[in-house]
């Protein structure tokens, strides 16, 4: 049976545990803010760019570029942007979860792999999967030089002909208590097929002009592929880039929910280990009141 000693030290134990955690929550907290803002900020550049650089294609014509040519994909490449560190709650193994559905989708393909993380590259490393590169350490302070060297290398595999697609698989920030599982394509780019929306639909003529202006054939100064050899690698950096900074912030955003989980759960281990101390001290206490009357009951 546990002495009263023992119930003290796994007390304090666990105190210090707690005190450890509520640190992280903090620590967490205060980062994810700035994870937040930069990704955040970061969606209606990419959005756009995006939009902008599809919209340009579908109006050259005969568009001739190594990074939009389409080939059968025998030869897929996926990026896996995972955590560096563990203790936020299932992150890692959500993002890891996703690959391996992705990765049986393509059973039949031959699948390389760039991690991003130092969780995601252990595993990806004891599963057996090829490695075209590795970023470690790279996701605590996000710097859009290590989106270039990934995008430049995914780029490079995919003009080279040695992949026939790339795809990138994050977690996408929405709030610090849920996040979206994404697996985005990223070569070949497909061009943009301009389509009225519903809302323009209905608000008639006012919207009318804007859809007649996006059927606009503008002219250029530039030849289409002197415009696409500076937009495509600049999209691919870009949303390698803003994956980079959804999937920090959803760390964070898992990390704080996981500590503060782990605080109250401390908080709630207290509170039991000392109610049952007070019962053992209570009983003992009871035992020798009842030894101390006994003795005097024997001795008159």
């Amino acid at each position: 049976m546990a002495t009263l000693l023992d119930f003290r030290r796994r007390i304090r134990s666990v105190k210090s545990s707690q005190q450890i955690t509520r640190a992280m929550k903090f620590v967490a907290a205060a980062r994810l803010r700035r994870a937040q803002e930069a990704a955040l900020a970061a969606r209606p550049y990419a959005q756009e760019l995006a939009r902008l650089l599809r919209s340009v294609m579908s109006r050259i014509q005969d568009v001739h570029h190594p990074l939009i040519e389409k080939r059968e994909q025998k030869n897929v490449l996926a990026i896996v942007l995972s955590g560096e560190r563990g203790l936020a709650g299932a992150f890692n193994a959500d993002i890891l979860r996703k690959a391996s559905e992705f990765f049986r989708a393509n059973r039949g393909k031959k699948v390389v792999t760039i991690p991003v993380g130092k969780k995601g590259r252990d595993a990806l490393k004891k599963a057996g999967f090829q490695f075209a590169g590795e970023f470690v350490n790279v996701l605590a302070r996000v710097e859009f030089k290590t989106a270039k060297e990934i995008a430049h290398l995914a780029t490079e595999l995919y003009a080279k002909g040695e992949v026939d697609a790339v795809y990138i698989i994050f977690s996408e920030f929405k709030s610090v208590m849920t996040a979206n599982l994404v697996v985005e394509k990223l070569l070949p780019i497909e061009k943009l097929v301009e389509t009225p929306s519903r809302a323009q639909v209905d608000q008639g003529g006012q919207n009318q002009g804007e859809q007649d202006s996006g059927q606009i054939d503008y002219i250029y100064e530039q030849p289409p592929e002197q415009l696409l050899s500076k937009l495509l690698p600049k999209y691919v950096q870009t949303q390698v880039l803003r994956a980079m900074l959804e999937s920090s912030a959803a760390e964070y955003a898992a990390r704080m929910t996981a500590m503060e989980a782990a605080t109250k759960n401390a908080g709630e281990v207290i509170e039991a280990l000392t109610l049952h101390m007070n019962k053992v001290r209570q009983a003992a206490i009871t035992t020798e009141i009842i030894e101390i009357v006994s003795g005097a009951n024997y001795g008159k």
